[in-house]
This record gives structure tokens, C-alpha cells and sequence, in this order.
């Protein structure tokens, strides 16, 4: 069997390990860690992963990629916008109260869809088909309404991302 991966286990060194593969994968020089097959196997009796990342569903921003981590380092979840809902809710808790994963990180980005189309919505007045006006009623909160065009949709980013961490750093159980 492999020898257990050496892992963060506070929050500050969890971040650090997050900030540095991030500089990896920004300058091109991903190291792809823990996918041998020792890794995979030693993976099937449990896993310990050093952070939960709570991201969009955005398929260009993979947590495990932008981070440059591998198999069993991160617990994901993803929602558009970083919509917090039961599901979510109960997703977190279980990585935190579970697993002891000492860092959450809320994971906005640039372009988002959901919050652009949240935008769109509250300034038209436009109902969103289906499941998907759920999402903009749950990003209207944040929405920005000191800036206009792509200055609103990248404010209202960061806005949702401030609501998202203040509303989970407010979840008496985490």
C-alpha cells in the first residue's frame, strides 16, 4: 500500500497549498499530483481531502485543475453562482463535520454565466425558464447596482462570493 499523502490540516496551510498550486497551474508548470496508481488504491478504503471548495458549474474552472491537486485532495462542490441550497448546505457540512477538512473556499470567477444571466434578468424584468430563474432569484442579493455592462455581472461576482461565505460562516454547526 502507499505510504498516507502528507495533507494540510489548518486552515492557513491548506491555503497556502491552494495559492501555490494556483501559481502552478497559472504559469503552466501543473505537477498533476496524486494520480499513480499507489494513489487511486490507497483512495478505495477512505479519503482525506485538505480543502472544500465550493465552486460554480462552470466547466472552465475546475477546482482540481485551477489548484493543480489531484485524486483526494479536494472535496468540490458545485452550484451556478455558488448557490447555496440544502443539497449544497448538506454537501459542506458533511466535508467539515465528517471529514475534518479545515478550509472552505467560496470560488467565484470571471464571465459567469448564472450571475449574468441573474443581471439580465433583474434589469429586463425577463422570466428565466425553468429551474434556472431559481438560480437569479437566489443571486438577485447580490446583485451590484453601482456599476453597469461587464463592470456589474464581474462586481456582482464578488458580491455573491461575499454573501456565500458570509452566510456559510454564519451556519452554527461549521
Amino acid at each position: 500500500p502507499a505510504a498516507p499523502l502528507a495533507r494540510p490540516t489548518t486552515p492557513a496551510a491548506a491555503l497556502k497549498e491552494l495559492a501555490a498550486g494556483n501559481r502552478r497551474w497559472r504559469t503552466l508548470r501543473q505537477r498533476h499530483p496524486h494520480e499513480a496508481v499507489a494513489v487511486r488504491d490507497s483512495l478505495v478504503s477512505g479519503q482525506a481531502p485538505f480543502a472544500l471548495i465550493l465552486g460554480c458549474i462552470d466547466s472552465r474552472v475546475p477546482p482540481e485543475l485551477v489548484f493543480d491537486q489531484g485524486l483526494g485532495d479536494l472535496m468540490t462542490v458545485r452550484s451556478a453562482g455558488e448557490v447555496l441550497d440544502e443539497a449544497v448546505l448538506g454537501s459542506i457540512a458533511y466535508g467539515v463535520l465528517e471529514l475534518g477538512i479545515p478550509l472552505v473556499v467560496v470560488l467565484g470567477h470571471q464571465s459567469c454565466g448564472a450571475v449574468a444571466a441573474a443581471v439580465h434578468a433583474e434589469e429586463t424584468g425577463e422570466r428565466l425558464p425553468a429551474h434556472i430563474q431559481y438560480v437569479a432569484d437566489q443571486i438577485r442579493p447580490a446583485i451590484d447596482h453601482a456599476h453597469h455592462g461587464p463592470a456589474r455581472v464581474d462586481a456582482t461576482v464578488s458580491a455573491q462570493v461575499r454573501l456565500v461565505r458570509g452566510r456559510l460562516a454564519r451556519e452554527a454547526d461549521l
